[in-house]
């Protein structure tokens, strides 16, 4: 396996999206490309990340192959490439290491260990979402920053053309709110209000990979989980969160 992406900074993007979730997973190199689906450690959130194959300047893979790896090691190493790097990756003769060269003004190789993570395929979770909207990943960061003065845990919800981003606790609080035809809003639909709650730091870390003219979008079902995608270059983010549920 021989694969080359001519932005490092960019791939760097594309690991720390994930890292960021997820302590170790297993990457798969097919025909369509690279691709990686795996959930964080309390299993509450789920990632899933494709690049495809007309993403990498060369791909060279004759057979499918599973790549484990502790991603924040990963994301350390691949933190060392320059801004106009190319990256190139390679599986050692006895499929137990990972070589990354760093190309640019010289050139520079890591050799990580590969992980056994056995992992079965995870499905994706079948939602019928009662409301969608594209936003802005900038208008996303500020709400989120401004909820962080309030709670630990955000409500988004959707309604009346209304996209709104609400937190409370005993310090006060925060509303939100962002109509169908604010610059910060590229698209919104609902069949019904939906609104839902979920723990804000996940969706900060989320939203990680995204920068800040990023469109974002969201789908939400009332007391559903949320699924959060966005794409950064060829590369596409889809997460899914679960909601916290208030009790009565």
């Amino acid at each position: 396996m021989h694969l080359v992406f001519d932005d490092a900074s960019v791939f760097k993007r594309f690991v720390d999206g994930i890292a960021v979730l997820v302590d170790e997973a297993e990457f798969v190199i097919d025909e369509n490309g690279l691709g990686l689906k795996a959930t964080d450690p309390s299993q509450i959130s789920l990632v899933d990340f494709r690049l495809p194959k007309k993403g990498f300047s060369k791909f060279d893979a004759k057979e499918a192959t599973k790549i484990g790896l502790d991603l924040n090691y990963l994301s350390q190493v691949v933190s060392r490439a320059k801004s106009s790097d190319k990256i190139e990756l390679l599986i050692s003769g006895d499929n137990s290491t990972l070589k990354i060269i760093f190309v640019g003004k010289s050139k520079r190789s890591f050799d990580i260990p590969l992980l056994d993570i056995s992992t079965s395929d995870l499905p994706l979770p079948r939602i019928d979402f009662e409301s969608e909207v594209k936003v802005r990943a900038d208008a996303l960061s500020d709400s989120f920053k401004d909820a962080n003065l309030i709670s630990t845990h955000i409500t988004l919800s959707i309604e009346d053309d209304y996209f709104k981003v609400r937190a409370s606790s005993s310090k006060g609080k925060l509303e939100n709110v962002y109509g169908a035809k604010d610059e910060g809003v590229i698209a919104l639909k609902a069949t019904e209000p939906t609104s839902a709650m979920f723990p804000l730091d996940y969706m900060v870390s989320i939203i990680k990979a995204a920068s800040s003219d990023t469109e974002v979008t969201l789908k939400l079902k009332t007391n559903a989980p949320v699924e959060v995608q966005y794409s950064v270059g060829e590369g596409r983010f889809t997460y899914f969160l679960a909601p916290r549920i208030e009790s009565d």
